[in-house]
């Protein structure tokens, strides 16, 4: 089955052109203000627009409110809500809920004992992304250019539908895919030459590499169509 690429933290126009024009599958806009990939209402308003269909929007929170989420479904109509945080089971399944709307829940990996919950999510979201476990004291929860040991999912269910993220990049991504198998893929600051700001030439080099690795392996996860 194809790999399927999603590129997040995207800030301006030319970003999320070079995004469209490499075939992103997913298109990410992030709602925290700590990260320097923060957008406001408006501009998330303005750059969901100009995605015309052409990929599914995402729109990532961090422990959001019911309040919060529904100002950002408003400006964005995303196709998909991404909780970065704490959230627990139930509140993914509230926010889905509520929402109407398919949810991914980000779970941070440093060891094994983290794949832990896994279940308990599967069964409440509609996909997980695993993304390396950011450091004590860190102010945010991702999008820290950091990997984890990938070799922790070579066994996790096939039938869990998820997305690897954390210090993807060009150069290792095929690697990344050949360990995990993985249906989905996120950047962030892989792509970038500085926190927030995406370089095209890396976007479409990243793109360029996980569809290159395309049936490498064993056959990949199903893949759900949110």
């Amino acid at each position: 089955m194809p790999v399927h690429v999603k590129i997040c933290g995207l800030t301006s126009p030319a970003a999320l052109d070079a995004a469209l024009a490499a075939g992103a599958d997913m298109v990410g806009f992030v709602s925290f203000p700590p990260s320097p990939r923060h957008i406001g209402l408006a501009r998330m308003r303005a750059l969901g627009r100009r995605v015309e269909g052409r990929a599914r929007k995402v729109a990532l929170v961090v422990d959001e409110s019911d309040e919060g989420i529904a100002a950002i479904i408003a400006a964005l109509a995303p196709d998909m809500l991404q909780l970065h945080g704490h959230e627990t089971p139930e509140r993914v399944a509230s926010v889905r809920a509520r929402f109407g709307l398919a949810v991914m829940k980000a779970l941070p990996i440093a060891t094994r004992a983290d794949l832990a919950p896994v279940g308990a999510y599967a069964a409440k979201a509609d996909r997980l992304l695993f993304d390396a476990r950011a450091p004590r004291g860190a102010t945010r929860p991702g999008g820290l250019g950091t990997p984890f040991d990938w070799r922790l999912l070579a066994d996790i269910d096939p039938g869990i539908d998820f997305m690897l993220s954390g210090g993807l990049n060009a150069d290792n991504v095929a690697q990344a895919l050949a360990i995990t198998h993985a249906p989905w893929v996120d950047v962030s600051s892989g792509v970038e030459r500085a926190p927030g700001v995406k370089v095209a030439a890396k976007i479409r080099a990243f793109v360029a590499a996980a569809r290159a690795a395309e049936g490498n392996g064993k056959p990949r996860h199903a893949v759900a169509h949110q």
